[in-house]
């Protein structure tokens, strides 16, 4: 009786140290594991663009010259809560904005008090710096008054921008980037194609053309056709 009861004690000691040593290997696995993150997530957000994507589509001078103004007009109506745009409107909670394609960064023609993050920056609002202002103010001048967060679309932002330009800047818009040709001709030339600097053919290049062929009577005879294979 002794004897069993000793060997029940001791599996269930022995069945202890392995759940034990287990509990203990599993947590350490664990702890290392939760500072990788997973391939993938395991839901994903309609909408929401993961870190490091990229935009793909044609350029923002390519948009802004086929702007929409039609929709940068509607898009303009998510800032009248804030900023008027008719010749010499009055400011807002943002300044007026009629003529602001141009301008100097912060100084405005109405008298707007602006934040020295705009006040203090410098230069004028071309085309590109309303693009990157638009595209994220807080990223554009840290510390600024306005709280809107941003137009995240190069077409929304193209289309906003080609807009206000008509509304009293009237700046000619870039060009569109040229998309190069599909089998375009202009392409590189091959390699040891170009000629070397000093006269001699390049390496690889087709021997010149041998000298002009005998006059006519010369004695001479041509050489025979090769035999075809």
């Amino acid at each position: 009786m002794e004897d069993r009861f000793n060997t029940i004690a001791g599996w269930t000691l022995f069945a202890g140290v392995v759940a034990l040593g287990f509990s203990s290997v599993s947590a350490k696995y664990f702890e290392a594991d939760k500072h990788h993150p997973p391939h993938k997530m395991g839901y994903e957000i309609e909408g929401v663009e993961s870190e490091g994507d990229a935009e793909e589509g044609p350029s923002f001078n390519t948009l802004l010259a086929t702007a929409d103004v039609a929709n940068g007009e509607k898009l303009f109506g998510k800032c009248v809560s804030c900023h008027t745009i008719t010749p010499g409107g009055p400011n807002g909670i943002g300044p007026n904005l009629h003529g602001v394609i141009g301008e100097e960064i912060g100084k405005g023609v109405g008298g707007f008090a602006f934040s020295s993050a705009l006040s203090g920056h410098g230069g004028k609002w071309t085309f590109d710096e309303l693009d990157a202002w638009l595209k994220s103010p807080k990223a554009y001048a840290p510390g600024t008054k306005m709280s809107f967060a941003g137009l995240s679309k190069t077409k929304d932002r193209a289309d906003l921008i080609a807009y206000l330009n008509t509304q009293g800047s009237n700046l000619p818009l870039p060009k569109a980037d040229a998309a190069p040709a599909e089998g375009d001709a202009a392409a590189a030339p091959a390699e040891g194609a170009e000629a070397a600097a000093d006269g001699k053919p390049a390496e690889g290049a087709a021997p010149a053309a041998d000298a002009a062929a005998p006059a006519a009577g010369d004695k001479a005879a041509a050489p025979a056709a090769a035999p075809a294979h």
